[in-house]
């Protein structure tokens, strides 16, 4: 797999067309990093780390709906294996007139664009939520 945000945000996008409660991916520290945001920004009600049946570490999401609607309207990958994103802390757009959020990796963790902003770095624009 060469994008594994990738497969994870879509994961998520197919999951939440479907209905479903929860969603299964597998364990990266840095896909934990973005779940983390996402749970902290409030588009997911969080997510534990579990095993699957041959033994490998997987990530059990938990999605939030608000209504019988996804919370999550619209997930885009920035930053693609073959095109990498990188913007410093002027240039970090804003989602929906800050309605949404981008998450970007930094120097000092992986991070929304507001606490990017707000802690003065700049870095690699992983993706966008909305």
């Amino acid at each position: 797999m060469n994008d594994p945000i990738g497969d994870m945000l879509t994961r998520i996008r197919n999951a939440q067309m479907r209905g479903k409660g929860t969603v299964s991916t597998p364990a990266s520290k840095l896909r934990a990093r973005v779940l983390d945001v996402l749970a902290d920004e409030g588009y997911i009600r969080g997510y534990e780390t579990s095993s699957d049946r041959m033994g490998h570490p997987t990530l059990e999401i938990e999605l939030k709906y608000y209504e019988g609607v996804p919370v999550i309207r619209e997930v885009k990958r920035v930053s693609k294996p073959g095109r990498r994103v990188y913007l410093g802390v002027g240039d970090l757009p804003s989602v929906r007139q800050g309605l949404g959020v981008s998450i970007v990796s930094t120097s000092q963790g992986v991070m929304s664009d507001a606490n990017a902003r707000s802690a003065n770095v700049g870095g690699e624009v992983l993706c966008t939520v909305f």
